[in-house]
């Protein structure tokens, strides 16, 4: 969803769906972001993505 000029996305509780979920979504969010007029973040390659055990 959208509220003003935040996207806002809904994950489920277990780890192993967000993962699942996250597939699928995570694509789209550069889109959905670039729509809402968001602006962009480049990161350099030291930066690393947390991830749960599990997830």
């Amino acid at each position: 969803g959208i509220r003003g000029s935040s996207l806002i996305v809904n994950l489920p509780g277990k780890p192993s769906s967000i993962a699942e979920c996250l597939t699928s979504v995570l694509p789209a969010i550069p889109y959905c972001v670039d729509l809402i007029g968001g602006g962009r973040l480049e990161v350099g390659g030291g930066f690393a993505a947390f991830r749960p055990k599990g997830a």
